[in-house]
């Protein structure tokens, strides 16, 4: 199994070329959506629950680093992330492995950042059909080459474990204590108070009834004060916070269009490169088939002048060896004063 735990050695030396795959439209080879991510799950030990989670581009450059040894810094791609931005960057880091192993697929980097269904499951099926072509059948642990960082399943945090979501689960269980001693240390407060006050009833005074009342009054007022000062406080904090995100998300915004338009411009020259080779390739394909009727009429015009040509067969080659297309050669020379 390829995520098993046998490690293949970092300094495996990198393939020259990769084997480039085309059309995976129609095929027999075709899996369903839970057998394509049955297998990414089963190579690279992920727990990824649907398609769409590939939009990181992460799992993409480990099956590089399984394929090509050293052809992507598996270090600098963003394992745990769900921020666009950081999944441009992880497809910039496959682009340049791609780049530097002679692969002609152009990724849709546009398209799959946003997480659609289709779009991802497209650039899946490719895939597969690529990792098929190029996998040599070496052991990799893909875990150990990621430093055990989980990989799937939503955000930081929704895992338990030794991976990123460990120290997030840690602070959320001291929380939820905080929260149940505090609840605790609440609740007799109040039966303290509530004792009180059934003492102060008994009273036969009417200072110290009122002083139990008093007492009683006060303890209400207390657990209503939280409320009223949580309600007077959030609108600032809020408003300072909504404009912080909103500042933030138009950085970001900013940020990832400015990555955008250069990821499109870095792609630009290879296909412009490709249009120009398909162009190259029709030229070439036409002038070698009107050569090839060009010279059949002129074996077939040589035939028929060896036994007495027809006076068709003349005009044929008179246009063939024209010097000018649609003119023959005159009989007679020209004066020498006549302009042509």
């Amino acid at each position: 199994m390829i995520g098993s735990h046998a490690k293949m050695p970092k300094n495996t030396p990198n393939k020259d070329m990769a084997v480039n795959v085309y059309s995976t439209n129609v095929t027999s080879e075709n899996l369903s959506r839970h057998d394509m991510l049955a297998w990414v799950n089963d190579c690279l030990a992920s727990q990824f629950s649907k398609i769409e989670e590939l939009c990181t581009g992460a799992a993409y450059c480990q099956f590089m680093d399984m394929l090509f040894p050293n052809s992507v810094p598996i270090k600098r791609v963003k394992f745990r992330t769900n921020l666009e931005h950081e999944y441009i960057q992880n497809f910039k880091i496959l682009q340049a492995g791609f780049k530097k192993m002679s692969v002609d697929k152009i990724i849709p980097v546009d398209k799959l950042i946003k997480g659609r269904f289709q779009d991802n499951f497209e650039f899946l099926q490719w895939f597969k059909k690529f990792f098929d072509a190029n996998y040599d059948g070496q052991e990799y642990d893909a875990l150990a080459q990621r430093n055990h960082v989980k990989l799937g399943s939503g955000g930081p945090g929704s895992h338990t474990g030794s991976g990123v979501g460990s120290s997030s689960n840690e602070l959320h269980t001291m929380h939820r204590q905080k929260l149940i001693s505090h609840a605790h240390s609440h609740s007799q407060q109040q039966q303290h108070q509530h004792s009180s006050h059934a003492q102060s009833t008994h009273q036969p005074h009417p200072p110290l009834v009122s002083n139990g009342r008093s007492s009683s009054m006060r303890g209400r007022t207390v657990s209503k004060v939280p409320p009223r000062t949580n309600n007077a406080t959030p609108p600032n904090r809020m408003t300072a916070g909504t404009t912080g995100a909103v500042k933030k998300n138009d950085a970001v915004t900013a940020q990832t269009n400015q990555q955008i338009e250069e990821l499109s411009n870095q792609v630009r020259p290879e296909l412009d490169i490709m249009d120009m080779r398909l162009n190259l390739e029709g030229l070439e394909k036409e002038r070698d088939f009107y050569f090839s009727k060009l010279r059949d009429i002129e074996i077939l015009c040589q035939e028929a002048d060896e036994a007495e040509p027809a006076q068709l067969v003349q005009k044929i080659l008179d246009i063939l060896y024209a010097t000018e297309d649609g003119f023959a050669p005159p009989d007679d020379a020209p004066p020498e004063d006549e302009e042509y």
